[in-house]
């Protein structure tokens, strides 16, 4: 079974930063792209960013684009995703998660098998 911990959220006011990581006990982590979903209450999961297991590409949602980096680093087991010029919008349980693999759906949340718990992201106006 495959363990992905999150953490790094918290509460900041608009417009400040925030960096999540995420480890993961999967051996073969290179292999995989990684992706970051968010959930705000009342909404569905929404795809937010993803990388590729090199991490030579990266996909963003629009609605973060110029704002969040997701980056990672292999020999670590780790993802992170920077926050930056954070709105009240971007409120949300973030997520975690290990593509399939098999195809190049990155950003559709049933590519995804292994999910960690969320880390809460909260901010101010």
């Amino acid at each position: 079974q495959v363990q992905l911990v999150e953490s790094g959220g918290g509460l900041v006011q608009a417009g400040g930063s925030l960096r999540l990581s995420c480890v993961t006990s999967r051996r073969t982590f290179s292999s995989y792209a990684m992706g970051w979903f968010r959930q705000a209450p009342g909404k569905e999961r929404e795809f937010v960013a993803a990388i590729t297991g090199s991490g030579g590409n990266t996909d963003y949602a629009d609605s973060v684009k110029g704002r969040f980096t997701i980056s990672r680093v292999n020999t670590k087991n780790s993802v992170y995703l920077q926050l930056n010029s954070l709105k009240p919008e971007d409120t949300a349980v973030y997520y975690c998660a290990q593509h399939k693999g098999g195809s190049y759906r990155y950003s559709a949340a049933d590519e995804y098998d292994y999910w960690g718990q969320g880390t809460q992201v909260t901010v101010s106006s």
